[in-house]
């Protein structure tokens, strides 16, 4: 029964590594392709809930508001990986996500009011030393890079913020409200600085492709987490997740061709960082069996 359900977690890391591929084939912009993703995936998850599981969407007020403002910062994540895309490529944005680890190491004991942790520190510094590596041997992406970074740092303070916010209402009312009211800010972002009509600009292949990437690359995965959550420990998650940027990577070597043929130094350097990564994780699961 266990191999069952990493197969599943292996399947849902599968398809989240193949959203970057699906960054790159959709030739709208990252904010029009983020509102359409966003916008699909909250339409997907309400129908789940209240046609399939029919469960309450209802929430307190002060909850909805704090979940719209997480979802805001998951938009902005969202943001700056599908745009980190568009200026460089695909192994590029991946790699960037690895600088994760160092940022949660320093966001995570401010929220929940810990000691820093150093083994996440040092492992930390061991990943910008690599990312410093890559940004020198590919300064031509260099601005790929600074979107990379902000979108690992956004992306770490949505995960801290958003483990505050479970056992407040039950996990699908948390995806869908973020989900929705990232949606919601961004449509806002868009009419207030007179890009609107973007929107309706997009063609029939970016709507099929993004509706693809909306349910089964996004609701499905999201939605099937939270539910192998209950049966595979934190531990395992973590390093299966870990396997994201691999899967990408690989992806794209095979799909774009010389488009995503990096340096020796890229590869080298991203090796480090996954295998310090996979360390940190081995170290916390040893530390919690004392």
């Amino acid at each position: 029964m266990k191999n069952s359900y990493l197969l599943r977690l292996h399947f849902i890391v599968f398809l989240w590594g193949f959203t970057a591929i699906l960054g790159k084939l959709i030739s709208a912009d990252a904010q029009v392709l983020v509102f359409y993703r966003m916008m699909f995936a909250a339409i997907f998850l309400y129908l789940y809930l209240r046609l399939i599981k029919k469960e309450s969407i209802k929430v307190s007020k002060v909850l909805l508001f704090q979940l719209i403002g997480i979802g805001t910062i998951m938009a902005f994540h969202w943001l700056f990986f599908f745009h980190s895309i568009k200026v460089s490529n695909v192994s590029i944005a991946l790699s960037c996500l690895s600088l994760s680890t160092l940022f949660a190491a320093f966001a995570e004991p401010l929220v929940y009011r810990r000691k820093p942790d150093w083994v996440e520190v040092i492992i930390g510094l061991i990943i910008v030393v690599c990312m410093s590596l890559i940004f020198n041997a590919e300064l031509k992406y260099k601005e790929g890079i600074f979107y990379g970074i902000l979108c690992a740092l956004f992306g770490t303070i949505f995960s801290v913020l958003n483990g505050k916010m479970f056992g407040k209402t039950n996990s699908g009312n948390i995806i869908f409200y973020e989900i929705g009211g990232g949606c919601l800010v961004i449509g806002l972002f868009l009419l207030l600085t007179g890009q609107i009509s973007s929107v309706s600009e997009i063609s029939y292949a970016d709507i099929a492709l993004i509706l693809l990437l909306a349910s089964v690359f996004t609701a499905y995965p999201m939605l099937e987490s939270v539910k192998l959550m209950k049966f595979i420990s934190p531990f395992t998650l973590i390093l299966t997740v870990n396997l994201e940027p691999v899967y990408g990577i690989i992806f794209a070597f095979f799909i774009f061709g010389a488009s995503e043929q990096m340096s020796p130094v890229f590869y080298g350097a991203s090796l480090v960082m996954i295998a310090a990564i996979v360390v940190n994780g081995i170290i916390k699961a040893r530390n919690k069996k004392r």
